[in-house]
């Protein structure tokens, strides 16, 4: 008798075991995400989808790529993935084409099912006069060419300015981008921000080169913050350190950018 309701005892256990694996839900992970735009990647036979966390806007922006057979409909894992950022500006009828820094995905492999990449958008879309772009070039696992979407953005004006263009001491260009934190908090907050050479209208590459000295003030108050620790260098053109924030307010970030000797100065703002 105790064997039997042994057995049965087992055999209820193994079937609320089954059971309560069946009633695991696989959240979407672009449920949290924002879709911006979407195209088919002619010659992959694949849909691309591009999500952001919010609306894009000037400065760093870390996207996403969602891929799509396009004639299944099932998800791609698996592909190489290629973005580039484009503004085609018409000039009192002349002309103009620039892209901005932007960081491809690491790997070829999805991250639960999306590719995550970024940008560093160097200015507002203008209307008429100035539209961004973004190619995706895909070349799905077993493919020898890449296929090629490309679909337009809209990029609206950050406030305050995340992104700094700047000629530093010795002339050569720059562009400067704050990445983090996006929502600060009283208290010692990871600090983050990249810097990108501009080679050409076309080409930026990460500047890992700087040393960085960091000092944050409130311009109404007339002090500043004492136990941060100046961003250094990790990897890709991007540095971290430590801000401490004392008080909510507006508190400006003042930066010294060093390379060669020479001192470069800029900063942002921050409102919380």
């Amino acid at each position: 008798m105790k064997k039997i309701l042994l057995a049965a005892a087992t055999a209820i256990t193994l079937f609320t075991s089954c059971e309560k694996d069946t009633l695991v839900e696989i959240t979407d992970p672009k449920t949290s995400l924002l879709k911006i735009s979407e195209a088919y990647a002619i010659g992959s036979s694949a849909r691309v989808e591009l999500w952001s966390k919010s609306e894009l806007s000037t400065g760093y922006q870390n996207l996403f790529v969602a891929l799509y057979d396009s004639a299944s409909g099932k998800s791609i894992s698996r592909s190489t993935v290629q973005i580039m950022p484009m503004m085609e500006m018409d000039m009192n009828g002349m002309k103009i084409s620039h892209s901005a820094p932007f960081e491809n995905p690491l790997s070829l492999d999805a991250d639960n099912s999306l590719f995550q990449c970024a940008t560093v958008f160097t200015m507002p879309s203008t209307g008429e006069s100035g539209k961004w772009k973004m190619t995706v070039m895909v070349k799905k696992e077993g493919q020898t060419k890449f296929g090629k979407a490309e679909m337009p953005i809209q990029v609206k004006q950050s406030q305050p300015e995340r992104v700094k263009n700047i000629t530093t001491a010795n002339g050569s260009k720059i562009i400067v981008a704050y990445v983090s934190p996006l929502s600060p908090k009283v208290g010692v907050n990871d600090f983050e921000l990249a810097i990108f050479r501009k080679q050409d209208m076309m080409t930026f590459p990460a500047e890992d080169s700087y040393s960085i000295s960091m000092t944050p003030e409130m311009p109404s108050m007339g002090h500043g913050s004492p136990n941060n620790i100046n961003p250094v260098l990790t990897k890709n053109g991007h540095y971290k350190g430590k801000v401490n924030f004392t008080m909510t307010g507006d508190w400006r970030i003042n930066l010294d950018l060093n390379k060669d000797g020479l001192s470069t100065k800029t900063f942002f703002d921050l409102l919380f």
